[in-house]
């Protein structure tokens, strides 16, 4: 039995090493002679590789096993690289796109469940109550635990008009909730806008998509030069723009999404060549400085996409709104107008996902996700594990934040931040509201300050009771008092 553990294993190191000379290891190996292979580390892995063929309980095939070895070496990395196999490499082409099946959720993994990052707004799981912070511990009647990030994704993604079953735990709720979500097709309208009052427009960004750009010109156009600016029958470039004395660009709950958009969005507000960001990780490749340019925007468009943007944009008062859900994408945008002293960054204290995933595809149309580099804003601050903090704090109600929301720096296996040492997460902290009466938690009558309060109205973003949003067009309005 020893020989042949021995013999299938030596068979193996020379399987796996032929896989590394074709992914082009060996030419890394002869780069840096100090970093030859491993060959006892494989030697073991080759032996446990062994152990399953030969005596596991049931028959298990080479290329299961392979593929359960690159996506175990993945996912223990950090919580956003993985293996993608043929599926779930198609379905992040098509997001990409800005339509998919499923529940319309940004996820992550904690402690071997999956944690909602944050619902994408009008999808399926924002509709149906799920929130920033939920701890999914069942989908249907199967447990998350043991499951990989890809694995759980499977399950919650299907054909649209199909059920799923989550089991949640929520902060805040004495046992466990269970949500029954509808599947639908999700297609994600990325940009929308609209005036909020004479001479105040907004713009809100759920996700950055391939049109995302396209799509931010369009609505700046529409805000510049309203329908209603026809007069005696001139079109609208002959008619004389409205002046919009201000702009509340909302980044909340986006989580992120294609880099080049986020360059191309920053663009559109800031000086031509600007630094937008910066990355930094152990290749050349890796190592790079995007600018307000478009040959770091376009990406195999031929045409200027910010070409005719009114020059105004360039110069209107601008307040960003972003929360715990703005992540990546949005807070590169959000860092980049800091910076460089564009816009006031208004909300609360962003996601902190400051890495870049390259996408490396294999054969047989599956892929890996690899994360490769380290996002920083303009003046070199890093992104990673404690992300934007605003100008300007204000909560999401004028009570305080009611959400209990999850941040990079909460995940397991987290990079850490490479410019400063960030606090360590305290476990023992208590997680009283910041608007609890007292210690206790309990009003006058002895009762839960929940049953106390009055309900508040449903909350709808950039409607009636933003409060956040109202505290943007407050500072704008006094932005044109001083300025005046």
């Amino acid at each position: 039995m020893r020989s042949k553990f021995q013999q299938v294993g030596l068979v193996f190191i020379g399987l796996v090493a032929g896989i590394l000379v074709s992914l082009n290891f060996s030419a890394s190996a002869q780069k840096d002679a100090q970093n030859p292979l491993p060959v006892e580390e494989l030697r073991s892995f080759a032996d446990v590789f062994s152990a399953i063929k030969q005596g596991y309980v049931e028959p298990i095939d080479d290329k299961k096993l392979i593929t359960y070895a690159i996506s175990g070496m993945l996912s223990n990395l950090d919580p956003h690289s993985a293996y993608l196999d043929n599926e779930a490499f198609k379905e992040l082409q098509v997001s990409t796109q800005g339509e998919f099946g499923g529940l319309g959720i940004e996820v992550g993994m904690e402690d071997g469940f999956v944690k909602v990052v944050a619902p994408i707004e009008d999808t399926p799981a924002d509709r149906a109550g799920v929130k920033s912070g939920d701890l999914i511990i069942k989908l249907d009647e199967t447990p998350v635990k043991g499951m990989t990030l890809n694995d759980a994704v499977k399950r919650m993604r299907g054909k649209p008009k199909t059920s799923i079953k989550l089991t949640i735990v929520r902060k805040g709720e004495t046992k466990p909730l269970e949500i029954t979500v509808m599947r639908d097709k999700i297609k994600v309208q990325s940009v929308k806008s609209k005036m909020i009052e004479p001479g105040y427009g907004y713009l809100r960004i759920t996700q950055f998509q391939e049109e995302t750009v396209a799509d931010v010109a369009k609505h700046l156009d529409k805000l510049f030069h309203p329908a209603e600016a026809k007069t005696n029958g001139k079109d609208k470039a002959e008619a004389k723009p409205e002046e919009l004395k201000g702009l509340v660009l909302d980044l909340r709950n986006d989580p992120g999404g294609l880099l080049h958009s986020a360059i191309g969005v920053s663009a559109a507000f800031l000086p031509a060549k600007a630094l937008v960001v910066s990355t930094d990780g152990r290749t050349e490749d890796a190592k790079r400085k995007y600018l307000a340019s478009t040959e770091d925007y376009l990406r195999g468009q031929k045409d200027d996409l910010l070409k005719n943007l009114p020059a105004a944009a360039k110069t209107v008062p601008l307040v960003v709104l972003v929360n715990g859900g703005s992540a990546s994408a949005s807070e590169i945008v959000a860092g980049a107008l800091q910076d460089h002293q564009r816009a006031i960054i208004m909300g609360t204290q962003t996601f902190g996902k400051g890495s870049v995933q390259t996408i490396l595809p294999l054969p047989n149309n599956t892929a890996i996700k690899l994360t490769t580099a380290r996002y920083y804003t303009p003046s070199g601050r890093s992104i990673q594990a404690k992300g934007i903090v605003p100008d300007v704090i204000v909560e999401e109600s004028a009570n305080g934040d009611t959400r209990e929301r999850v941040r990079e720096a909460d995940l397991e296996r987290h990079l850490d931040n490479d410019k400063e040492q960030l606090p360590a997460k305290d476990d023992k902290a208590t997680a009283k509201p910041p608007h609890a009466k007292n210690g206790k938690g309990k009003g006058a009558g002895g009762k839960d300050d929940e049953e106390d309060a009055p309900k508040a109205p449903a909350f709808e973003v950039a409607g009636k009771n933003d409060y956040q949003l109202g505290q943007a067009m407050n500072l704008l309005k006094a932005w044109q008092i001083i300025k005046h």
